[in-house]
This record gives structure tokens, C-alpha cells and sequence, in this order.
């Protein structure tokens, strides 16, 4: 295996603190972006920004730099590793601190290795590779708007990279488990429109949107639905500014998933049928308007593929047993995998993303950045 230094591993922890301690909620990396930007220009690399955020929405565009590997750019001899930039959105400033080998927020908000973790050991690969090769050429990406449906990773041109294949650092498990299958995820909005009228005096007179939400609701799917199928209401939003008005309006966002698509356009039926039927009921008849769209496909990794393959190599090397696991979740590799560009996710060791409770260890960010060299060893033939 190829170990960080010393001074790389302290060099990961204090970048990986001065990252999450920027704000970037999706539609808001425009200082996040800037600050990888600086740190990969002040190393004498090329950056380029793309303007995908006309298209993703993103307050920035996607990045991408390279680094010089040692038999060139050819595709076979070059790999793509991405994370991105942006976080959900969360109340508060990040205050991340370390306490008892753990990296935590000291306030009462996400800390933001999901995905910045990932971040900092790419800024750290740069920082060993700006000015010797690397064992094999690389083409760092930097994405935005990943926790938006990974709009930035959809935007981005395929056709600038050179790599025939990618890794992406952005599952949020222990170290040594490799993402073989993602689902395919859809995003349904109903926005039901009914009749406004007194409550007090005339409620007969009224359409109750927000009756016709809740029953849609209700009789939608929820939850774990088999072994590789969920489904969730993720908001509701709409009523009167008073109780004495019965309401005209009621929205609701739910999300389908599965591992196998034909399960995931079965729940979306069932989800669309609800809302139809819940809108025809006369008791709170309205009308409804209803937008269905899949932000991503799934996929599955075949089992000897060379990707999978490389990075079990490589965490073998660095002391982990790879684990191939299934999972509910998307990243960038599944909008890479819809464009004919293979790319596996590999886990990064952070814990509890999306949570106040996010946290990661001082040794899972070393070790990931350990994992990164290996790989790049294991990628260009070195038998260790």
C-alpha cells in the first residue's frame, strides 16, 4: 500500500475542517467552489469551471483539473474520481471540531463530510501529484448540486473527460464497502386545488385541498416496501392563513425507489392512482396537478468488473475487507453510469449524513486518503 505522510495526514484534517466550515447547501457553492479552485490554481494545475449551473441551478459550476499520470492519457491509463461540493440544507454555521479522534459539528447542524471528506482527500492527492505523475493519469471532478437530484454531475459534458471509467468517494458506511447497485429514483409533486369558503358558515360550500393531500397520502405506499423498494413524503406545504377558511391549496413531494426499476414504476403508479383517486372523491373534489419525473437511473455493477475489482485490491492492501453492498441511496456514479462511463462508489467512513449527529474519524479520513494512493497503485499495475 502507498501511506499518507505525516504531514499529509495532518495537512487532510485541517483542510477537511476549513471545508466544512464553509457554507455550500446546494444553489450555494459559489464559495466553496472558489476556495477548490484557489488551492488546486495555487498548485500550477488548470481548472476549469463549466457553466452547468445555467442548467443544474447550482451557485457554481462544476470543476475539473488533471494530473499528469505516468503513461500518459489514454483512457485505459486514465481514471476519473469525483466528489462533490455542496451539502443538504441545514440551519445554523458548521463549527466543526475534533473530540476523542472524531470530527463532529459543535452546533446543532449537519457537519458536512458528506461529501467534503471526499473533497479533502482529493485536495490532498493533488497537492502529492501537481508536480510528480501520479501511477496513472487522473481527472479530478468537483461537482455541485449532487444532493439536488445530481443536477451538476447530469450538466456536466461527458465528452471532456479522458478516463474510460471513474470512482466516486460518497457513501456514507464503513471503509471497505463497495456500492455494486444504486436505485433508480423517482420525484412525484401533487399539487391539489380546491374550493375556498367559510368554514363557519358555509363549509359545504368548500373543496378541502388539504383533505384530498391527506387521503392521497394515506393510501400512497410508505416506507420500506420489500428488500430493494421505499417510498417517503418528503414535505407538505399549503392551507389558509386563517381556521375559518377551508383550503384552497395543498402540495405534497414524495419520492419511489428500488433497486429494480419495473418495482420503482410500480410504486409510482400506485402514488399517481392515490392522488387521482383521492382527488375524485366528492366529499373534497379537486382538481390536481401532478409532475412525475426520474431524477436517475440505477444500476448494477457486473460481478468481475475491473473497477470492483481494482478497489477490493486496493482496500485489501490497505488492511480492509471489501464488502459489496446494495444501496437505497444516488450519487454522482449513477448519473456517470446512465452516460456509458462506468464508475464505482466507493464508502468514505463518515457516519450519519444528513444528521446533526454527522461525524467522522480522524483515522477513516486518513484511511481513505490511504485507499486513494493504493488505488492509483493498483491501477497502474504495481504487485505491491
Amino acid at each position: 500500500m502507498t501511506r499518507a505522510t505525516p504531514e499529509e495526514r495532518e495537512r487532510l484534517g485541517l483542510t477537511f475542517a476549513e471545508l466544512c466550515a464553509i457554507r455550500s447547501v446546494f444553489g450555494e457553492e459559489r464559495a466553496i467552489a472558489d476556495r477548490v479552485a484557489a488551492e488546486l490554481r495555487a498548485l500550477g494545475l488548470d481548472v476549469e469551471e463549466d457553466d452547468s449551473a445555467t442548467i443544474s441551478g447550482a451557485g457554481a459550476g462544476n470543476l475539473l483539473t488533471r494530473l499528469p499520470g505516468l503513461d500518459g492519457p489514454r483512457p485505459e491509463r486514465c481514471v476519473l474520481l469525483c466528489a462533490h461540493l455542496d451539502t443538504v440544507p441545514h440551519p445554523g454555521v458548521v463549527e466543526p471540531v475534533l473530540q476523542d479522534g472524531a470530527w463532529t459539528s459543535a452546533g446543532d447542524t449537519i457537519l458536512g463530510a458528506d461529501n467534503k471528506a471526499a473533497v479533502a482527500v482529493l485536495l490532498e492527492l493533488a497537492r502529492r501529484h501537481a508536480t510528480r505523475p501520479a501511477p496513472v493519469a487522473v481527472e479530478l471532478l468537483f461537482t455541485t448540486s449532487e444532493e439536488n437530484g445530481l443536477a451538476g454531475a447530469k450538466a456536466f459534458d461527458r465528452d471532456k473527460l479522458n478516463s474510460g471509467f471513474g470512482y466516486v468517494f460518497d457513501h456514507a458506511s464503513p471503509l471497505g464497502e463497495v456500492v455494486v447497485a444504486s436505485p433508480t429514483y423517482y420525484r412525484v409533486e401533487a399539487h391539489f386545488r380546491g374550493r375556498p369558503a367559510h368554514a363557519g358558515i358555509r363549509p359545504e360550500a368548500g373543496r378541502s385541498a388539504i383533505i384530498a393531500a391527506a387521503r392521497a397520502m394515506i393510501r400512497m405506499p410508505h416506507g420500506r416496501i420489500d428488500d430493494e423498494t421505499t417510498a417517503n413524503i418528503g414535505g407538505v406545504r399549503g392551507g389558509a392563513p386563517g381556521t375559518n377558511i377551508v383550503a384552497e391549496h395543498c402540495t405534497f413531494v414524495a419520492e419511489a425507489r428500488s433497486l429494480d426499476p419495473v418495482k420503482a414504476d410500480r410504486v409510482v403508479a400506485q402514488i399517481v392512482d392515490a392522488v387521482h383517486d383521492a382527488a375524485n372523491e366528492p366529499v373534497c373534489s379537486c382538481d390536481v396537478d401532478l409532475s412525475v419525473a426520474r431524477l436517475f437511473a440505477g444500476y448494477r455493477h457486473p460481478p468481475n468488473a475491473p473497477a470492483v475489482l481494482a478497489a477490493e485490491e486496493a482496500l485489501r492492501r490497505c488492511g480492509y475487507a471489501p464488502t459489496r453492498i446494495a444501496t437505497g441511496g444516488g450519487s454522482d456514479a449513477n448519473a456517470f453510469e446512465a452516460r456509458g462511463l462506468p464508475c464505482t462508489n466507493l464508502a468514505n467512513g463518515t457516519e450519519h449524513n444528513h444528521e446533526a449527529t454527522e461525524r467522522v474519524t480522524a483515522s477513516a479520513l486518513e484511511g481513505m486518503l490511504d485507499v486513494t494512493l493504493t488505488l492509483l497503485d493498483v491501477l497502474s499495475g504495481d504487485p505491491a
